[in-house]
């Protein structure tokens, strides 16, 4: 469990997410894979059976450092 205080000014965290998209607009969380990205001629990089997890991030009201997870 994550303090809701931020690490660099001790100012207050809220909860948020970075949005991914796609060439069509769909708009999904953005994600963490596992392992060095692989370069693929039709959809950018390869990401094939690679371990995946959402991103959860962190901002700074104070500040606006941000801290992200990747949950498992």
């Amino acid at each position: 469990m994550r303090s809701n205080d931020c690490p660099r000014c001790q100012g207050s965290m809220t909860e948020g997410f970075i949005p991914d998209h796609t060439d069509s607009a769909v708009r999904k969380v953005a994600i963490w894979v596992e392992g060095a990205p692989e370069k693929s001629r039709w959809t950018g990089v390869k990401l094939g059976k690679k371990t995946r997890y959402e991103i959860q991030t962190w901002r700074c009201g104070r500040c606006g450092f941000l801290e992200s997870y990747a949950k498992g």
